[in-house]
């Protein structure tokens, strides 16, 4: 995942553009704004304010989108800077490997429309303590209704997108791992929905991601049966 908390546009296309080539162009980079809290001051910096937050990240795809397309590139923006940096011969999947970019408001859908691939979301997190499943689910229906608004406005057909909801986040909370069953009409309902591709945490006890590892792994197989 690539984050502005952690990472300059520079070196991580660099990186990126090496694992592209290792994996023989098997790699999805996702991308978004970064966390709040520790992750937001891991290398000690002072935690950014909402505005610089998204200004560092409208930025950070742009120029990174850049670095991954073009052969040299130089940049001096407001955070970044780039002096002749220079990625040949570039990713194995052309035009870039693809980004998956993570999004919730109007500044961060407009990146996915413009550079995505792909669009992630954790759902509302308004609603993530006191808020109920259908208005989690209602909440998605409409941020997929904004995003395909955002891509119109961009002459961009929200169909070339694939949606991603990252579970764990919504007040679905572990629900659907608690059966295979429970999974199977969860993801169901979110497929309907429009969304694409769910993922899934592994099982981590006494946390948000607590559930039963046998049921994950019931899901993994069905998973497999389903792609063969």
């Amino acid at each position: 995942m690539g984050s502005p908390n952690f990472r300059h546009p520079v070196t991580l296309a660099k990186e990126l553009i090496s694992l592209d080539d290792v994996s023989d162009g098997r790699v999805t980079l996702g991308i978004g704004a970064g966390g709040t809290g520790f992750d937001a001051t891991a290398l000690g910096q002072e935690p950014w304010t909402p505005r610089e937050r998204a200004d560092r990240f409208a930025e950070f795809v742009a120029l990174l989108d850049r670095l991954l397309t073009e052969d040299a590139v130089t940049y001096e923006g407001e955070f970044y800077s780039a002096d002749e940096a220079r990625n040949i011969p570039g990713c194995v999947q052309r035009p870039r490997l693809p980004f998956a970019v993570a999004a919730t408001g109007p500044r961060g859908l407009k990146l996915a429309a413009r550079y995505g691939q792909a669009w992630v979301t954790t759902g509302d997190p308004k609603l993530y303590e006191t808020g109920t499943p259908e208005q989690s689910f209602e909440a998605l229906r409409g941020q997929l209704g904004k995003l395909a608004e955002t891509c119109a406005a961009t002459g961009r057909d929200v169909s070339e997108l694939d949606k991603v909801l990252l579970t764990g986040f919504t007040p679905d909370r572990g629900g659907p791992l608690e059966s295979l069953d429970a999974f199977v009409d969860f993801a169901g309902r979110y497929q309907e929905l429009g969304f694409t591709e769910l993922v899934i945490h592994w099982p981590i006890p006494d946390s948000q991601f607590a559930a039963e590892e046998k049921v994950f792994e019931l899901i993994a197989m069905e998973a497999l049966t389903q792609l063969s």
